[in-house]
C-alpha cells in the first residue's frame, strides 16, 4: 500500500492523525519538541514536523475514507495525481526523527578556537572547533569532514 500525503486545517495535524487512527487508518505524523519562552516561564510543546500534513497509508479504493475525519482539508496532489510517499522516505524520516546529532554534554564558557568532541548521533566521536560564538547556538568546523555544524550552545562541551 502506498503512503499519501493530507493536508490538514492549521494546528490539527496532531489531533487528526489520532481521528485517522481511530477509524483503522495507517498514520505518520512526525512531531517535534520545543522550548517557548515568556518573560516569566518556559514550556515544552510537541509540534508537528511538517506542519498541516499527515501521511496515511491505505488502498487507493479507500482513500476517500478520511474524509469522515474532521480536520482534514485534501490530498496533496502532484501532477494532477495524489502525491505518494515511498516506503523508504518514510524509514529515512522516522529515523532522521530518533538520531540525535549532538545530546548529553555539558556547556562550560566557550571561544572561538575551543576544541569539542561530540558525545553521540552521526558525528559521535568527532572533534570540532568552535568558530563563532551566538546567543543561543555557536556554529562548529570538524576538521576530519571539511564541513560546517551549527549546535545550540547547550548541547556543546569543551574537551
Amino acid at each position: 500500500m502506498p503512503w499519501y500525503v493530507i493536508y490538514t486545517k492549521p494546528k490539527s495535524e496532531i489531533k487528526t492523525a489520532r481521528m485517522l487512527e481511530k477509524i483503522g487508518v495507517e498514520v505518520f505524523c512526525p512531531v517535534k519538541k520545543e522550548i517557548r519562552q515568556w518573560s516569566d516561564r518556559k514550556k515544552q510543546f510537541v509540534v508537528p514536523l511538517f506542519t498541516s500534513y499527515v501521511f496515511v497509508r491505505l488502498e487507493e479504493k479507500d482513500r476517500a475514507i478520511v474524509f469522515d475525519v474532521p480536520g482534514v482539508s485534501s490530498y496533496l496532489f502532484w501532477l494532477g495525481k495524489p502525491a505518494m510517499v515511498r516506503q523508504c522516505e518514510i524509514d529515512a524520516i522516522k529515523s532522521w526523527m530518533t538520531n540525535e546529532v549532538i545530546n548529553d554534554i555539558q556547556i562550560g564558557h566557550l571561544k572561538p578556537g575551543d576544541h569539542l568532541i561530540i558525545k553521540k548521533g552521526a558525528f559521535k566521536d568527532k572533534k570540532a572547533v568552535v568558530q563563532k560564538i551566538g546567543k543561543r547556538k555557536c556554529k562548529l568546523v570538524l576538521p576530519s569532514l571539511g564541513i560546517f555544524l551549527e549546535a545550540k550552545i547547550d548541547e556543546v562541551c569543551k574537551l
